[in-house]
């Protein structure tokens, strides 16, 4: 069995400033990555979908070569719309966590034994909203057609569909149709991940799945209504544990940062004393 670790939205800040006020991001992550430290077994990988820096300032990026550094296994990141693309390749320059340097779009391929990472670059500078552009969407086609037999993980920060969170939906990927229509062609798709909505949202995407991780900062809070507001919750942080054997294909896990009561023992007997009785 492989393990991918995918966290997402860091909103990291210079050092003793806060995100949104109050959040701090910094530390949010630090707990993330200890999280991650912590997982059996240890994952093959850990994928960042985007929204690394709260800004692009260069000092974020700083902040994020001392958080992820942390972490021993291959990582792999790219932008999200609060990215700024030179800064983050100057940022991370030699880490090796978004492939080859150039000043184009961050696509890349990363292998992990059997299974191929495709991660895709839907920044848009200056805007909130995402665009892969025909050039990202006939290197994707290409890509996964040079690697039919390849279980593939798409990595790529904004959804390529609507979530039912009308602010949010205003501000999704812009060509999410077309890239569906590419993923179509290519069963050995097995899942399409995605950061940015600061929720878990899982829908049916171009024959495979698609799927939204929570921040490991704040969530958007959930709220249908054609009218709502963008308002922000201190829901607890999580991220996914994608498994992937040949038995099984693709199980992906929610997981929390936080820590909760436990575990405990199922067996207990009928009776016997239990925690808080």
């Amino acid at each position: 069995m492989i393990l991918i670790a995918q966290i997402s939205d860091l909103h990291l800040r210079p050092r003793g400033l806060p995100a949104l006020g109050f959040v701090d991001t910094n530390a949010l992550a630090r707990r993330a990555v200890a999280t991650l430290l912590a997982l059996r077994p240890v994952p093959a990988a850990v994928l960042v979908t985007g929204d690394i820096a709260d800004s692009g300032d260069p000092r974020e990026y700083a902040m994020a070569r001392e958080i992820l550094s942390a972490l021993p296994m291959p990582v792999q990141v790219i932008p999200g719309n609060h990215d700024r693309r030179a800064a983050m390749r100057e940022g991370l320059a030699d880490t090796g966590w978004i492939g080859a340097a150039g000043d184009g779009p961050i696509n890349y391929i990363a292998d992990t034994g059997p299974l191929r990472i495709v991660c895709l670059d839907s920044l848009v500078e200056g805007r909130a909203l995402g665009e892969l552009g025909p050039g990202t969407l006939s290197w994707l086609d290409a890509t996964l057609a040079a690697a039919p037999d390849r279980p593939t993980l798409v990595a790529v920060h904004h959804p390529p569909f609507k979530t039912g969170l009308s602010h949010m939906d205003a501000i999704l990927l812009r060509d999410g149709a077309a890239m569906e229509a590419v993923v179509r062609r290519h069963p050995q798709v097995g899942r399409v991940v995605c950061g940015h909505v600061h929720r878990a949202i899982t829908t049916a995407f171009g024959g495979t799945l698609a799927m939204i991780v929570p921040s490991v900062a704040h969530q958007v809070a959930l709220d249908l209504a054609d009218t709502a507001t963008a308002l922000f919750v201190m829901e607890p942080p999580a991220y996914f544990a994608h498994t992937w054997s040949a038995e099984t294909g693709f199980v992906s896990h929610l997981q929390y940062v936080e820590r909760f009561p436990g575990p405990y023992d199922f067996g207990l007997a009928e009776g016997a004393s239990r925690p808080g009785s």
